[in-house]
């Protein structure tokens, strides 16, 4: 198994406490999220994981190195220079991975009951799975009836982006994307024609019409987005809710 760490964004949501370090090393329960992201990523049996960083970089790589990469064989992907967005960021990290394994894509700031292992097993088929819940937002991920990815919306101004035209998306199941997903290295070649910074949804929504994007909705999906500085309360009673451990009871 292999994954990456989205580890470079500039976390202006969780100012000040981003002014002098990343998001990636703001402490829920006493620990940095990275090292949350990292425990749960090896509990699942990862063994390679690409981390990238941007905002203050040096303290991430020095965190990492002082701990020995806790066991595991972490690469750096570097944007110092220039933030590259999420898709952008993969694309400049694929000389880093291993072979053709799917590599399970996890954002620094989200806390989750998920069992990674289970649903990076049961990602091994599509080009890409992405693990979506039902919770309440603007924007929506659109999927057909058998869950193949097919456009995205923003019920607030009613913006639809798909590859279909004319795409409906009260025809179409809608729900949220959780910043957990498992990409498969064949989708790398349709990344080329993109420019060095881009998201990872852009890349899906225009991908999806001849690749093998699905969701993945799980029951009892519990998930908390760190990225505010209103939701640390909550991210502390996650974790003390799980034991003070990584994460919370998995949920296959």
């Amino acid at each position: 198994m292999q994954a990456m760490v989205f580890a470079a964004g500039l976390g202006t949501r969780l100012k000040p406490l981003t002014d002098t370090m990343p998001k990636a090393m703001v402490s829920v329960g006493g620990r940095p999220l990275l090292w949350r992201v990292l425990m749960g990523l090896r509990d699942a049996g990862v063994g390679r994981v690409v981390v990238n960083v941007h905002h203050f970089s040096d303290q991430i790589t020095r965190y990492l190195a002082d701990n020995g990469n806790f066991g595991m064989d972490i690469r750096i992907s570097d944007e110092t220079d220039r933030l590259l967005d999420t898709g952008g960021g993969l694309k400049k990290a694929a000389p880093l991975f291993c072979g053709d394994a799917p590599i399970l894509i996890h954002n620094v700031d989200i806390m989750s009951n998920v069992q990674l292992a289970s649903f990076y097993a049961s990602a091994a088929g599509p080009d890409a799975t992405l693990l979506v819940s039902e919770r309440q937002t603007k924007r929506y991920l659109l999927f057909s009836a058998d869950m193949r990815l097919v456009g995205w919306t923003n019920i607030e101004t009613g913006e639809v982006r798909s590859p279909y035209p004319g795409l409906d998306p009260r025809s179409c199941r809608m729900y949220a994307f959780s910043g957990i997903h498992v990409f498969s290295p064949r989708l790398f070649p349709l990344m080329q024609p993109f420019p060095d910074k881009f998201g990872i949804i852009d890349f899906y929504l225009r991908a999806c019409a001849q690749a093998d994007i699905r969701g993945c909705l799980m029951p009892r999906l519990r998930l908390l987005d760190v990225g505010k500085l209103d939701t640390l309360a909550a991210a502390e009673e996650f974790v003390a809710g799980a034991g003070g451990g990584a994460g919370a009871a998995p949920v296959g």
